[in-house]
């Protein structure tokens, strides 16, 4: 069989629905759109996201008989408030710490450097003088490019300090209007696609509420992780506790990958803090706890109702979209996978596949 035959019988099998050339064609402009335009778009995807936080909050409230206008003033004047202690008490705290830990970062690395010779020392044989000289070296040039990098950091922040200003203005306003207007918003959506549109309902019905869900759990888990670790690094007197407890929380973000970074710092902190002692191994234990009752109890409590998927698609996902829309791709990665799964699942394969996806969506209609 040619090569060109295999090529046509997989197109005709897999493209010879007219919908599922109209899916890929939406797609593929959907895609394109973010790529291109994302930057420039980062305030709407991140009032959308937030707008499908609060929508859960609003239909609770309207469904317990209060008017859809007050349920949505009354969401939106909390959200408000909740951004405005963020704004002006937690991050300047966060800030403050940041700035501390970068200025005590030196202090840090000669204690390090301190405690490699104690360690050489006692044990020459497995750590050589070359193979010390070679740490330092990197540990040292770390540091410095982690200064820079604070120093261009603080210098971007005043000149972008307008524009934070505008985002923080045109997110709000464009939360509570999407919250207001939000069946009118999804009925011009609509309209700018095809009439034939059985397939990409099919899809959308699926995905709605996992998105849903999946952005109101992975909030509630930075919340519920970000508290713990707060209260726990507090017991334990750790100096940079919000901040180190705002990495934990912000940690859940990227499966498996994001907890094994954020040990790194904690384990830095509380090792300069209380040198290797029983508090040390203690800080550290209590960490190990609080990710693994993070993944094994509150996580599957969560988003019991997403599709279970393999952990080396997770870390795919993460690394694939993560590597193009950077913070929103790993944000999003674990529902953009969800979807292509669902794509492959309900993609009409060919004749045999038309008749199976018209009998399903017959199905669902009857039910």
């Amino acid at each position: 069989m040619s090569l060109r035959t295999i090529l046509k019988s997989w197109v005709e099998r897999y493209f010879s629905d007219e919908e599922a050339l109209i899916l890929l064609v939406v797609l593929i402009a959907g895609f394109a759109a973010v790529i291109w335009f994302g930057r420039m778009l980062a305030p709407f995807f991140t009032a959308l996201v937030i707008a499908f936080l609060l929508q859960g909050v609003v239909g609770a409230l309207t469904r317990r008989g209060i008017p859809h206008l007050l349920s949505v003033i009354v969401v939106f004047l909390g959200f408000v408030s909740v951004l405005l202690a963020l704004a002006f008490i937690l991050l300047p705290l966060i800030w403050d710490q940041l700035i501390g830990l970068v200025q005590e970062t030196p202090r840090m690395f000669a204690s390090g450097q301190n405690w490699l010779d104690e360690l050489q020392s006692r044990y020459p044989n497995l750590i050589t003088p070359d193979q010390m000289q070679n740490w330092i070296g990197v540990a040292s040039r770390e540091i410095s490019q982690l200064g820079q990098r604070a120093l261009t950091l603080s210098l971007a922040s005043l000149g972008n300090l307008l524009s934070l200003i505008i985002y923080l203005v045109v997110v709000p306003i464009l939360v509570f209007f999407m919250l207001k207007d939000r069946e009118a918003l999804v009925g011009f959506t609509l309209s700018l696609l095809p009439q034939k549109r059985a397939l990409m309902a099919r899809i959308w019905h699926e995905m709605d509420d996992q998105i849903a869900n999946y952005i109101r759990g992975k909030f509630i888990e930075i919340i519920i992780v970000g508290t713990v670790s707060f209260i726990t690094f507090s017991f334990f007197q750790l100096p940079y506790t919000a901040l180190l407890a705002v990495l934990v929380g912000f940690s859940v973000l990227v499966p498996y990958i994001g907890a094994a970074v954020v040990t790194l710092p904690v384990a830095a902190v509380a090792g300069f803090h209380f040198g290797l002692s029983e508090s040390f191994v203690y800080v550290l234990v209590a960490y190990g706890v609080i990710q693994a009752l993070d993944g094994n109890v509150l996580a599957p409590v969560l988003f019991s109702e997403t599709n279970n998927i393999h952990p080396v698609s997770v870390i795919v996902a993460v690394l694939f979209f993560g590597g193009i829309w950077g913070f929103w791709g790993v944000f999003f990665a674990i529902p953009l996978a969800t979807l292509l799964k669902a794509l492959v699942h309900a993609w009409p394969r060919g004749m045999k596949g038309r008749e199976e996806q018209h009998h399903a969506l017959a199905s669902e209609e009857s039910l």
